[in-house]
């Protein structure tokens, strides 16, 4: 449809709002008054007189008086007062032509009024446009966040023959940012170099801002080293966009490089450096980065104040964080909640209680940060509690805090309970969100109703991720389904790339079920396509090629790790015992101790005892069972104390085996009867076989009828601890008899 005057009038009259002025109102303010009146309301900041005064005078005004009226409106957000002033500019200047230059400047403040209806409209109608009316519109379309809308616009613009300027060139980079449009920024990017643009300091911020959106940090960094003089912005972005990116040392060597040249730093790209520190631990450089907003004078500042506070939180410096919190003058929810969270996630959970309720006021966020404390320290039963007292005193519960209680609910391996908040969570609407997703498919698995994830799995459609489908593959493998967790991990290769913790557990279903073929093919896998073999894959590594029987590739992928961790060790020391290696997993262990890197934990000297059973070396296996508990302050646990009664029962003395099991802590479990009847009745038959024995074996047949029957009660009826020394009585007497 063309556009004329016409229909610019006829838009008049639909957004005319001005009534008849009273004969008398007219007298007040003269038409021929001086447009310093209106000017004088204006720098007073009276738009409501300064309105009156436009429908007063049915002249036109200067452009500049137009133009500083936008202005005001704009900063007041006054929509209807732009739509006269609009109005006012169309119908004083009839029948000729309105000015192009104040309705692109209309179009500007309708933008910043927040309504892009308007501006849109009023485009559309306008008879004439300039390059400066397009790139009114294309602004106004990106700063609303309608990325798509001004990259068409600009595509339009493109093809009428307007040449773009460099604001729109901004513009439209800012909006492929927005939509991760690599390949028409680099369209664009054409364009600036065609039309001269190049050494442009905004047109070379937006595009280190696009291509570090878009991941290409490399050409984003190359493109800020060609910035020859770089701005605050500049910099501002090119630290953003590294720490978007997880480089948190690169974001903290960037913001350095910025203060050691002189430039003095934006709050928001301190608040970056400081949130990099925090992520990398750095605590030393966040204390040096404190130092610079103290010299800087930010220290006043909300933004600047609130990062140092969750630096010092979250590098563990609780009570540093806390001076800067009772010294703020501007303490609100957010620091609040910062503080409660701080201390409810490194443990100290009576001083976040203790700061939770003495909040003036609390958001879902402050019930969240304390809840997270007790989940993540394994309180379950109190998170709960603590979920109750929500419910009573805030309707405010959101998708973490459903996503929280799930996690409860699998860490109690309480299924009811977790379909208990699944149809809360129906009930309320609250399902949709990815994290409470993963979070419901995660407790299903974990609490072994593998029937229920599956379904809410399927039902979860294309919302799934790379967390759902572990989510998924570690229910099959935990529970014994390493041939079902194949199947899943075969359908993730074609929806999604697997990750080091899908390798895993795939690497751990196949020990589980001892299938070295899988097990190779996922090592290859990873080798292939570049993945990073940390220490925990190199544990599920050795632990797979261990359980195999291929210890011997077990034993390369251990050396070719420089640092390990207690998990490496261990899977190591155990292959090497289970495998009858029992003094390579001693000399391994004694290694191990001479490193000094790592302190053995309870899972090494269950491992060293194995060892000792697999050499039949009591003395070794008795030493190391107490050095552990008297160097290492590790308590002998169940699997220790079984350890050691197979040793005893298998290669050492019946009365050192009575004694060691009456001065346990506990009761002898099955398990515990169970070696020593199998291991008394291996060493009578061996014997036996060795002509140590008499022939007359009926002891040999008591020992083991006795231990076996000592066994079956203790399963029934868990017998007394005078029973157990009773058996014991007979069997050490047993094997008198035999020697």
């Amino acid at each position: 449809m063309a556009v004329t005057a016409s229909s610019l009038l006829d838009r008049l009259i639909r957004h005319s709002i001005r009534p008849k002025i009273p004969t008398k109102s007219r007298a007040a303010v003269s038409p021929d008054s001086n447009p310093s009146s209106i000017l004088h309301r204006i720098a007073a900041g009276d738009l409501r007189g300064a309105i009156a005064f436009l429908r007063a005078s049915p002249s036109s005004l200067p452009a500049s008086v137009y133009s500083r009226l936008l202005h005001l409106c704009a900063s007041r957000r006054a929509l209807v007062a732009v739509r006269r002033v609009e109005s006012h500019i169309i119908s004083s200047a009839h029948p000729s032509p309105p000015s192009v230059f104040l309705l692109n400047r209309a179009i500007e403040t309708y933008a910043l009024c927040g309504c892009i209806t308007d501006a849109r409209e009023l485009f559309d109608e306008m008879p004439r446009r300039t390059g400066g009316t397009w790139n009114a519109i294309i602004s106004a379309y990106a700063s609303a966040g309608h990325s798509s809308e001004a990259i068409a616009l600009f595509i339009r613009m493109n093809r009428s023959g307007i040449r773009p300027k460099d604001v729109t060139f901004a513009s439209v980079l800012g909006s492929c940012a927005n939509l991760l449009a690599l390949f028409l920024a680099r369209q664009i990017h054409g364009l600036i170099l065609k039309f001269g643009f190049c050494v442009n300091v905004i047109l070379a911020t937006s595009l280190v801002d696009v291509y570090g959106k878009c991941r290409i940090i490399d050409e984003s960094q190359k493109k800020f080293d060609e910035i020859s003089n770089p701005n605050q912005i500049s910099w501002n972005v090119i630290v953003r966009r590294y720490l978007d990116l997880g480089l948190n040392e690169k974001a903290v060597d960037m913001f350095l490089k910025m203060v050691f040249m002189g430039h003095i730093p934006l709050n928001f790209t301190i608040s970056s450096a400081l949130v990099a520190c925090s992520e990398a631990t750095m605590l030393k450089i966040g204390c040096q980065i404190h130092g610079i907003v103290v010299k800087n004078g930010f220290e006043r500042d909300y933004i600047v104040e609130s990062s140092v506070m969750e630096m010092y939180t979250k590098c563990g410096l609780l009570e540093d964080a806390r001076c800067i919190f009772n010294s703020s003058v501007s303490r609100d929810v957010v620091s609040w909640t910062s503080m409660v969270y701080g201390y409810a996630s490194h443990g100290r959970l009576n001083e976040s209680e203790n700061l939770f309720y003495q909040m003036p006021s609390r958001n879902v966020v402050s019930w969240n940060a304390l809840l997270a404390g007790y989940v993540r320290h394994f309180l379950w039963e109190k998170a709960f509690e603590f979920f109750r007292e929500m419910q009573v005193n805030t309707r405010e519960i959101d998708f973490v805090t459903l996503g929280l209680m799930l996690n409860a609910s699998a860490g109690l391996l309480d299924s009811e309970k977790g379909k208990q908040i699944h149809g809360f969570a129906y009930r309320h609407l609250l399902f949709s969100d990815i994290f409470f997703s993963n979070a419901l498919l995660d407790m299903y698995a974990k609490c072994g109703i593998l029937g229920c994830a599956n379904i809410w799995f399927l039902q979860m459609g294309s919302g799934k991720d790379r967390v759902s489908w572990n989510s998924l593959l570690a229910g099959y493998a935990r529970h014994g389904r390493s041939e079902a967790a194949f199947d899943v991990f075969r359908a993730m290769l074609k929806e999604t790339d697997p990750n080091e913790f899908t390798f895993s557990l795939m690497l751990a279903a196949s020990a589980n079920i001892f299938v070295l073929k899988f097990g190779k093919q996922m090592h290859a896998y990873m080798i292939r396509n570049g993945f990073e073999i940390d220490v925990i894959i190199r544990g599920a590594l050795v632990d797979m090629y261990c359980k195999c029987r291929l210890v011997e590739h077990a034993v390369r992928v251990f050396e070719e790790e420089v640092s390990r961790d207690i998990v490496l060790w261990n899977s190591m020391i155990l292959g090497y015992a289970h495998n009858g290696g029992g003094d390579s997993a001693i000399e391994l262990f004694e290694e191990m101790k001479r490193v000094g890197e790592i302190r053995p934990d309870n899972v090494t000297f269950i491992g060293v005892l194995i060892a000792c059973i697999c050499k039949g070396s009591v003395d070794s296996g008795r030493r190391y069972f107490y050095t552990m508990s008297d160097e290492y302050g590790v308590m002998p646990r169940v699997d220790h104390y079984e350890c050691m009664i197979e040793l005893l029962a298998k290669h050492g003395s019946a009365l050192e085996l009575e004694e060691l099991i009456q001065g346990m802590p506990f009761e002898p479990t099955i398990s515990m009867w169970s070696r020593i009847s199998d291991s008394c009745g291996e060493q009578v038959c061996r014997r036996l076989r060795e002509g140590r024995a008499k022939d007359d074996d009926s002891v040999a047949t008591r020992c083991k009828v006795e231990g076996m029957a000592m066994r079956d009660k203790l399963a029934g009826n868990q017998v007394a601890r005078n029973l157990s020394a009773g058996l014991l009585l007979r069997v050490s007497n047993g094997f008198q008899q035999l020697d």
